[in-house]
């Protein structure tokens, strides 16, 4: 049995006449009288009743007909579908993304997305860099939003935005007063970084900073996210540099002051693997807003 089998037999059920059923399907009768013998034959039924009177279903031909539309809806539908996960329009994304992405527009861009691809699943998991990295080799992410585009070889990256590094002091701290920070002011101060386990890459980014303007940072405590890191500065445990996202974070206690040094900006990357499927991870990078 083939679908032209049940599309012929559907054909002929509706038209009841083999010569409108044959032109319907844009074929000869013959064609068509032969598939529909070959179809009783396999089905192990006659479908049909044929005399001068005409055609007619028989008993078993009536019951056939329901399932067999069942059928071409099914085969139809699996057809559709198979084209839409060809196409990016159907499927899940898992993405992975560091905290300071919540506030440089990752609703806006998750909710543009999903207004254009509402039959994908999105799955969205915070993690650091360095966890993303693991879960993106383990085939546990599609997709991460990382600070860093140091990656091992089986993982490929593109450049999202990059932002300022801010001066993170508790609200009573001195330099709270200043406009800019000199960094040469921060030497004695506790700092309080993102784990070095964390984002290894991210860890060195700040202490090279330091070390570039005389001094290494005295580390006081790590946090092994960014709002951690900002929560503990709030509490007055210490200082520290962060990207500009978190002064958008909220967070009472902390306040923001930009640095008096030129210096490197923080940068966030698109991270995946490189022998995954592409068309979702390129509809989803293609769906960010304009910023």
């Amino acid at each position: 049995m083939e679908f032209r089998h049940l599309r012929y037999f559907l054909a002929l059920a509706e038209e009841l006449h083999y010569g409108r059923a044959a032109q319907r399907l844009a074929i000869s009768q013959p064609p068509l009288s032969v598939a529909i013998q070959q179809l009783e034959a396999s089905v192990g039924a006659r479908l049909f009743d044929r005399d001068s009177k005409g055609v007619r279903l028989t008993p078993a031909g009536d019951a056939f007909r329901t399932s067999a539309q069942a059928l071409l809806d099914r085969a139809e539908d699996a057809c559709a579908l198979a084209r839409e996960v060809q196409a990016g329009e159907v499927g899940r994304l898992r993405l992975g993304f560091v905290g300071s992405t919540l506030f440089n527009g990752l609703s806006a861009w998750l909710q543009a997305f999903q207004a254009s691809h509402p039959k994908v699943e999105v799955i969205v998991i915070e993690l650091n860099s360095q966890d993303q990295i693991e879960a993106l080799l383990g085939q546990e992410l599609d997709l991460g939003l990382v600070h860093t585009d140091r990656l091992p070889p089986a993982l490929a990256s593109q450049p999202l935005y990059s932002e300022p590094f801010l001066a993170c002091l508790p609200a009573n701290h001195p330099g709270a007063k200043l406009k800019k920070i000199p960094l040469a002011t921060l030497s004695d101060q506790p700092f309080i970084l993102f784990s070095r386990k964390g984002s290894p890459d991210y860890h060195a980014r700040i202490v090279e900073i330091c070390r570039q303007h005389g001094f290494y940072p005295r580390l006081q405590h790590e946090g092994r996210h960014w709002l951690s890191v900002v929560s503990l500065v709030a509490q007055g445990m210490g200082i520290s540099i962060v990207p500009a996202a978190f002064q958008r974070a909220g967070v009472q206690g902390a306040v923001f002051r930009p640095l008096a040094e030129a210096i490197e900006a923080s940068a966030v990357f698109a991270a995946w693997r490189k022998d995954a499927e592409a068309v979702l991870r390129e509809s989803f990078l293609a769906a960010r807003p304009a910023s």
